[in-house]
């Protein structure tokens, strides 16, 4: 046992009790008080509860010596070598291949083959595209009924070739080319500049999330609303889950399954196609929208049993997935939600599922963690930025600094606290507090997801389910976007200012100060020598902009408003807006 081990299953056991009751004595004494918090890791509680550092070591080291038989692992299966007969001619299975594409757009190729058996497992299937001595594997999936597909993203016009290899014979030994040409797509977001996003062909990319974790697992009508609502909004990035989500306000069974059931048993050895073809159809329409989709492998919020598959059930279901999205160009991969409360895994598991998904994603997508109460270690290689919970009531954007030189990469807080009305405290946030953290992780020089749990009369509430916004921050972060957007850059570098209140910018050109819950009566700021300036009042509540008269040079006093929530930008040898 140790601190990622399940409370629950601590106190099944005489000495985990004992060893409880000096670190956390209610838990032992008053179980039931706790709920469905004894399902997490005992790690989680201790954090939650503020366990003193000296006294979560002892606790550690107590549970350390209590021996948990071991579950017993599924083997892993290997591809069958022998899956046709020899006498099956190679190449047999009909190609199905287009002769043109466009870069950074998905290229598909389609063969129709055997059925028998089990293909899911039995049927190992790549292909290698080449072009200028480059060469790229991609990995092939079975898709149903029959037919297998691989699917490539290119990066770079010209005539690619392919090859293909499978255990199938009928399915090996293909070969062909594909002409692809420029386009217009923009590709892949990858990390820029250390700490910032640029999509494939160069541009500017900013993430603007929101939190959507289930909204795939709804009805067509409700989907249809909430891609609707997306077309109007602010936002870049969708976080959302591959297996559904059972939480609270969100209790209904999805109408697919990620595998075939026989009985109360899921057959992870038999994917359902359906239920794959219906999420990246979902990725495709937020990709028409100019959305990325952060998407999140693994959850704790489980009552089906996806969570706790087995390591070769895991390993199938992450290679299965990542062949099939890899090719899309607005995926990002997240390895899960609050991955500290995921009892089952362990920090081994983590680090395998990374190297797996680097090494099927042949289009090299971000790639990161979130946490519950335990930031992640973020300085591992595989991880391309920070995703990041609040781990503290009041500090959240505070911190982007700190993060962003700690790690080294793009920090983006992916879960500042929820707007909306509910009784948890990470779900009750005022619409001005999530506004004002939005502005002070942007202008620290970080990146944010906005959130929505307005209480709702048939549980449609936008985090989980999605529908439609009922709240006041996403017309503000609309217009901060805005603001950031009117840089030189497309971009805020945080100011190294002696002010406590955060500025960001390009320094001596385009600079945004915000006075955040403090009323100042005024701001003074600093022009570079020689030069003159604009200075406009913001107020980031209000959404209006006033310009004043004149242009401003030196050190430069502004009279403000005597209220909160109003920021100033200077803009250098700019002409008034």
């Amino acid at each position: 046992m140790g601190e990622h081990t399940q409370a629950r299953l601590i106190l099944d056991y005489e000495a985990g009790r004992a060893a409880l009751s000096e670190a956390l004595p209610e838990v032992v004494r008053n179980p039931d008080q706790f709920g469905g918090a004894l399902d997490l890791p005992i790690g989680a509680l201790a954090t939650v509860f503020r366990v003193k550092e000296a006294a979560q070591q002892r606790l550690w080291s107590q549970l350390s010596v209590i021996e948990v038989p071991d579950r017993v692992q599924e083997p892993a299966i290997e591809p069958n070598p022998e899956y046709e007969d020899a006498e099956v001619p190679q190449a047999s299975a009909t190609l199905i291949a287009p002769e043109t594409g466009h870069v950074n757009e998905t290229v598909e190729i389609a063969l129709d083959g055997p059925s028998h058996g089990n293909p899911f497992t039995d049927v190992e299937l790549h292909a290698y595209f080449s072009l200028n001595g480059k060469e790229i594997r991609a990995g092939g999936f079975y898709d149903g009924n029959g037919r297998y597909v691989i699917r490539f993203l290119p990066e770079t016009a010209g005539q690619w070739k392919f090859r293909t290899e499978s255990t199938a014979r009928s399915l090996s030994g293909h070969t062909g080319s594909i002409v692809v040409e420029t386009g217009a797509a923009r590709g892949v977001v990858r990390v820029a500049e250390t700490f910032h996003f640029s999509y494939a062909d160069g541009g500017v990319y900013r993430p603007v999330g929101t939190t959507l974790y289930a909204w795939t697992h709804q009805s067509p009508e409700l989907e249809k609303k909430t891609l609707d609502t997306l077309s109007t909004s602010p936002f870049t990035k969708v976080r959302m889950c591959v297996f559904p989500k059972g939480f609270i306000f969100n209790d209904n069974d999805p109408g697919l399954y990620p595998f075939e059931r026989e009985g109360e048993t899921w057959d992870t050895t038999r994917f359902d196609p359906a239920f794959f073809q219906h999420f990246e159809n979902r990725i495709r329409d937020l990709g028409k929208l100019g959305i990325e989709a952060d998407v999140i492998l693994f959850h704790p919020y489980d009552r089906w049993g996806f969570q706790d598959l087995g390591a070769a059930a895991d390993d199938r279901y992450l290679r299965y997935i990542v062949r099939r999205l890899a090719a899309i160009p607005n995926v990002w991969w997240s390895l899960a939600n609050e991955y500290d409360f995921v009892t089952t895994k362990t920090p081994e598991d983590w680090q395998r599922f990374a190297n797996i998904v680097t090494e099927e994603d042949h289009a090299n997508h971000l790639l990161s963690i979130h946490n519950g109460t335990r930031i992640y270690d973020f300085s591992v290689q595989w991880a391309t930025h920070c995703s990041l919970q609040k781990v503290d009531y009041y500090k959240t954007a505070e911190l982007v600094e700190d993060l962003r030189e700690k790690w080294g990469k793009p920090v983006i807080m992916d879960e500042i606290g929820y707007e909306g009305d509910l009784e948890y405290e990470w779900g009750s946030l005022s619409a001005q507090e999530v506004v004002r953290r939005v502005w002070e992780t942007n202008l620290r020089g970080g990146y944010y997801t906005h959130g929505e749990t307005y209480y709702h009369p048939d549980d449609e509430l936008w985090w989980a389910k999605g529908g439609e916004l009922l709240g006041q921050s996403a017309d503000r972060i609309a217009f901060l976007d805005k603001l950031v957007a009117e840089s030189p850059s497309g971009r805020l570098e945080p100011l190294r200012l002696t002010a406590p209140t955060p500025a960001g910018g390009v320094a001596g050109e385009y600079e945004l100060h915000y006075n955040g819950y403090s009323q100042y009566r005024y701001l003074t700021v600093g022009i570079p020598e020689g030069r003159d300036a604009v200075i406009d009042i913001i107020d980031t509540w209000a959404m209006t902009i006033e310009t004043l008269p004149g242009t401003f040079s030196g050190r430069a006093r502004v009279e403000l408003p005597v209220r909160p929530y109003i920021a100033v930008r200077v803009r250098v040898n700019q002409a008034p807006s």
